[in-house]
């Protein structure tokens, strides 16, 4: 019979697990919608950017804690699609310049939007039962992998006792991952989001522009981000609410909670 820390240890595990499927496969959507449209003008450069710096002073953290190699794998995982992602819209922003300069007229960087419409179009139902499969998918895969590790005896490492500027070091990454993550979605916002203002009505609208800056954004890969980042922060939650653990992992826990809130505008 479990205890209830036990009990809580492994649904912190498992929930960890769930939440490294969704990051695998995270990046896989967009990646994919850049090549199908051969364009990558629906993602904000700059929310590339800092989530690049976002994941490279993630990863540096982990290494300096000594986290899981799972973890510090992920974190290189994670800068080599962000890299790939840059190198697309690079690539068919070059590739679009060329073609407009050798055609001497102006070619739109994106698929013509009703035809796109058109072939895009999904009934409801459909949509739901993709989203819910990917959802099943990921927290099978989870369980399934937390059941593998489960049995696979591990040597336990000693405890390390870091110095005191070593733990502050490792603070300052895990806050600056955090921050990167969050301030990451700004300009990707700000890209999707047409403000507009009826003074007459003095009324304020929040309108999001599908037909432009949508296009091209692929939505599952926010939709793996929010059950990713909602699983994660559960499995730290889950695990333990004293005071001094949560200090410990607040960064990991705010860059996870918070962005899922910011996530959700942009999806």
């Amino acid at each position: 019979m479990y205890s209830p820390a036990s009990f809580n240890d492994t649904l912190s595990s498992i929930l960890g697990w769930v939440s490294i499927a969704c990051w695998i496969v995270v990046y896989s959507p967009q990646i994919y919608e850049n090549y199908s449209l051969k364009s990558g003008e629906g993602l904000s450069l700059i929310f590339v950017y800092v989530w690049l710096l976002g994941d490279i002073t993630n990863m540096t953290g982990a290494i300096l804690a000594g986290l899981l190699p799972t973890v510090i794998i992920l974190g290189v995982y994670y800068t080599l699609c962000d890299i790939i992602l840059l190198g697309q819209v690079y690539y068919y922003r070059w590739k679009a310049t060329k073609f407009q300069a050798s055609e001497g007229e102006e070619t739109p960087l994106l698929t013509n939007v009703n035809n796109h419409t058109k072939t895009e179009l999904t009934s409801t139902k459909g949509l739901v039962f993709r989203y819910v499969g990917a959802m099943l998918f990921v927290m099978v895969t989870g369980i399934l992998a937390w059941w593998i590790s489960s049995n696979i005896e591990l040597e336990e490492k000693p405890v390390q006792h870091r110095s005191s500027t070593m733990a502050w070091a490792i603070q300052i990454l895990g806050w600056t991952s955090a921050v990167c993550y969050l301030g990451s979605r700004i300009p990707q916002i700000r890209q999707l989001i047409i403000f507009v203002i009826t003074v007459d009505k003095n009324e304020f609208f929040l309108v999001k522009n599908f037909t432009t800056q949508c296009e091209g954004l692929a939505p599952a890969m926010f939709f793996f981000s929010i059950l990713g980042n909602a699983t994660y922060s559960l499995s730290i939650c889950v695990k333990s609410l004293e005071k001094e653990y949560l200090i410990t992992n607040a960064s990991w826990l705010a860059g996870s909670a918070l962005t899922i809130f910011l996530d959700l505008i942009v999806g």
